[in-house]
């Protein structure tokens, strides 16, 4: 058995002069990995009698705890340094006068806003908005959502302290209360889109607690499913800037529309990023359907005698379909390198004459 305290001095000295995170695994992998010199002398203990077994073995797990402690001391420092180096580079000092150069630029999320509205507009949609702070006749009773719909649980729903008798309120989970308060005021025929945030218990790299939806809806006396796969076709042929869209609907269950499907878009998979239009994958964009008769009621209007269409999608994703950013939960993390990496000039405004992504 080779001297221990001489064997953890000079391992010891490498652990401290190992100058980045790199050459301190390499170190580990020497010392303690499967073949490290450390690991080869903890297999030699089946060879020795029970008695020298009883020193080498302590001897040995004490010199293993003591090198890992040292390696992961080492390893804290070495990280603690790099994000300190980190933090200085991208230091901001706001008391600086603003550079003459512009320096701001539109979030994407706002970019795609404007090129989704500029797009209804074209087509004679009106522009609709609501309280984001909703009662649950708009954002649940009057869209036909049951009492017992998992929808308005406490861990899906963002409720607020009910106070006295008042009936609760919560942030809406979807803009359709826009579609019943817009309704209620208005006679057909109707065309609106409704843009805004809305917010949902749940987060991961394709869901976020705040997130932005648009919704468009129609309705007069004789607008059918033909007609809401048409304009469905158009807007994705004006956002995605091609030529040729193919869609399909797939039979689904909303509430508030019946016959509802849930849309998809061909496109193809390529290199980590997706290519609408072609291909042979298919893409969920969409959740649609014909304007349910008893959320027509709701609104005020005789569902013997008007019908309509509905449809909603996400701002966020389709942000990041055309755009490619992978993570839905950059979009609000405020990082000034990523905004300055997707954001858009705010003197390139979308026109479908110059083409909305210019």
């Amino acid at each position: 058995m080779q001297d221990i305290e001489k064997i953890e001095a000079e391992w010891s000295t490498r652990i401290d002069a190992a100058a980045d995170i790199q050459a301190l695994e390499e170190i580990r992998v020497k010392a303690l990995g499967k073949k490290g010199e450390v690991s080869l002398m903890m297999r030699s203990l089946g060879k020795m009698t029970p008695e020298e077994r009883q020193v080498a073995g302590p001897a040995l797990n004490g010199l293993k705890d003591r090198l890992n402690g040292a390696i992961t001391a080492r390893r804290d420092a070495l990280e603690e340094a790099i994000l300190n180096a980190r933090l200085e580079s991208e230091r901001v000092d706001v008391t600086l006068p603003v550079a003459r150069t512009p320096q701001g630029s539109v979030h994407p999320v706002s970019q795609v806003y404007d090129e989704i509205t500029e797009i209804f507009a074209d087509m004679g949609f009106a522009l609709a908005e609501g309280p984001e702070i909703e009662d649950e006749v708009h954002n649940f009773n009057a869209l036909n959502i049951p009492e017992h719909h998992p929808a308005r649980a406490m861990h899906d729903t963002f409720y607020f302290p009910q106070t006295g008798e008042d009936a609760p309120k919560l942030l809406r989970t979807h803009t359709s209360p826009v579609q019943i308060r817009h309704m209620l005021k208005s006679e057909p025929p109707i065309r609106i889109i409704a843009p805004g945030r809305v917010y949902r218990c749940d987060s991961d790299a394709t869901h976020t607690p705040m997130f932005h939806q648009v919704e468009a809806l129609v309705i007069d006396k004789s607008t059918h499913m033909g007609h809401l796969k048409g304009v469905f076709i158009d807007v994705l042929k004006a956002f995605f800037e091609v030529d040729d869209i193919e869609i399909r609907f797939r039979p689904s269950y909303f509430p508030f529309t019946e016959p509802s499907a849930e849309v998809d878009v061909r496109c193809s998979f390529e290199k980590g990023g997706v290519k609408v239009g072609v291909g042979d994958d298919w893409l969920e964009i969409a959740g649609s359907g014909m304007v349910h008769r008893r959320v027509l009621e709701a609104g005020g209007h005789d569902p013997d005698i008007y019908q309509g269409f509905a449809f909603g999608m996400g701002l966020d994703r389709l942000a990041m379909l055309k755009y490619g950013a992978p993570d839905l939960r950059a979009f609000f993390d405020a990082d000034l390198r990523w905004l300055r990496h997707y954001g858009f000039s705010a003197f390139d405004l979308p026109t479908l004459s110059g083409g909305v992504g210019a």
